[in-house]
This record gives C-alpha cells, sequence and structure tokens, in this order.
C-alpha cells in the first residue's frame, strides 16, 4: 500500500506540472462537442437527440488523445523497467498509474458534462444519468487502454495502433452507455445496462491490474 500512494502522488504531481498534457484531452473534447453543434445548425431538437452520443464520442477520443503518455514517458527515460524490477507487485503499481490517469483525464471531461450539454442543447433531466453512465464506464475505458498502451508502449507508431487495438473494444462500453440514455428517454427501465456497465467495472478494476502487467512485460520484451 506504501508503495500504491507513492506511485500514485508521484503521477499525481507530475500531471500537476504538466498543465498543457492535463488541460488537452479536455480542450479536445470541447473542440469537438462545438464542431459538432455548428455543423449540425441551431435546431435544438435534433442537436439534443444527438448529445449523448455525441458527448460520449468526444470522450473517449479524448481519453485516447491522452492514453498514448500512460506508458510511453517512463519506457523512453528507464523508469518503466525499473517499476518492473521493483519490490512491489507490478499489478499494484498498475492501479496507481491508472487511478492517477482516470483522475486526471476522465474525471475533468465528467465534471465539464454539463457544460458539453449545454453546447449540446441535452434536456437537463438527462444530466445525470448521462455523468451516471461516465463514472461507470470511464474505469472500464482506462483500464482497456491501460492494456492497449502497454501492448504498445516500443511500437514505433504507437498512437495508431493503440487507436485501433482500442475503438474496437470500447465499442461494446459505448453502446450500453448510450443505450442507457436512450432507455431513460423512452421511459424504459435503466437498471439493467446500469448493472451491466456496473459489472463491467467490477471486472476490469479486478482483472485489468493483471492483464495490464502481463502487457507490460509482453511489451517490453
Amino acid at each position: 500500500m506504501r508503495a500504491l500512494f507513492a506511485l500514485l502522488l508521484r503521477d499525481l504531481r507530475l500531471a500537476s506540472r504538466r498543465r498543457f498534457d492535463l488541460l488537452q484531452p479536455l480542450f479536445f473534447a470541447l473542440l469537438v462537442c462545438l464542431l459538432v453543434a455548428l455543423a449540425v445548425g441551431p435546431e435544438p431538437a435534433l442537436l439534443a437527440r444527438l448529445a449523448p452520443a455525441v458527448n460520449w464520442i468526444a470522450l473517449l477520443l479524448a481519453l485516447l488523445l491522452a492514453l498514448d503518455t500512460l506508458f510511453r514517458p517512463d519506457a523512453e527515460d528507464g523508469s518503466l523497467e525499473q517499476m518492473m524490477v521493483a519490490p512491489a507487485p507490478l499489478p499494484v503499481l498498475a492501479v496507481a498509474r491508472v487511478t492517477a490517469f482516470w483522475a486526471t483525464a476522465a474525471l475533468p471531461l465528467i465534471l465539464a458534462a454539463p457544460l458539453f450539454a449545454v453546447m449540446l442543447r441535452l434536456p437537463a433531466t438527462d444530466l445525470p444519468l448521462l455523468m451516471l453512465t461516465q463514472l461507470l464506464a470511464t474505469p472500464t475505458l482506462a483500464w482497456i487502454g491501460a492494456i492497449c498502451a502497454a501492448l504498445t508502449v516500443h511500437a514505433g507508431r504507437g498512437g495508431a495502433l493503440l487507436a485501433l487495438l482500442l475503438l474496437p473494444l470500447a465499442v461494446p462500453v459505448l453502446i450500453l452507455a448510450v443505450g442507457t440514455l436512450d432507455a431513460g428517454r423512452q421511459g424504459l427501465p435503466v437498471l439493467p445496462p446500469l448493472l451491466l456497465l456496473g459489472a463491467g467495472l467490477v471486472a476490469a478494476c479486478s482483472a485489468g491490474p493483471f492483464v495490464c502487467a502481463a502487457a507490460l512485460r509482453l511489451g517490453l520484451r
């Protein structure tokens, strides 16, 4: 636990010093929502119908933009090799790294959801459910992205390969999240898809550290 908190504090401290990298996913998602709003035009009904999908796509692409820096800087300066031979188990170190990534990349996007909702004319009644699906699904996406980033940490074109690996794996999560919002709008039960998102969260947080550690070992061979 001491190693976990030490690495978590180190990653948070480093992220606070790289303020441009910290704000880059947020500005990217803001730009995506703005471009969609300008392209669709001043039609509130159409914007409101597209808002959940656009918000989720912007969030996913913004996370993808930040994922390439999850392990690559440490691999380039040799810190990653030192972590792999450290006394602390590698899955524990993966938990610290992914937790810091979620707190600095995904959480600001979730907190900015009200701003994106205003831009896309999302009804205020849909906003709590949108933020709930993001809270449940973004840790799952973070673990999937961390595994893909670990596999491509030494790839020559890691960004393109990371996108090819991550986006197909993220489709089921995206379908469940947007489907939950559609069900809520139609007056259908939202508990079943929310439970599926919760089950995915539990599975990702349980198996993710071990799969990510194995992917790191495989990627550094």
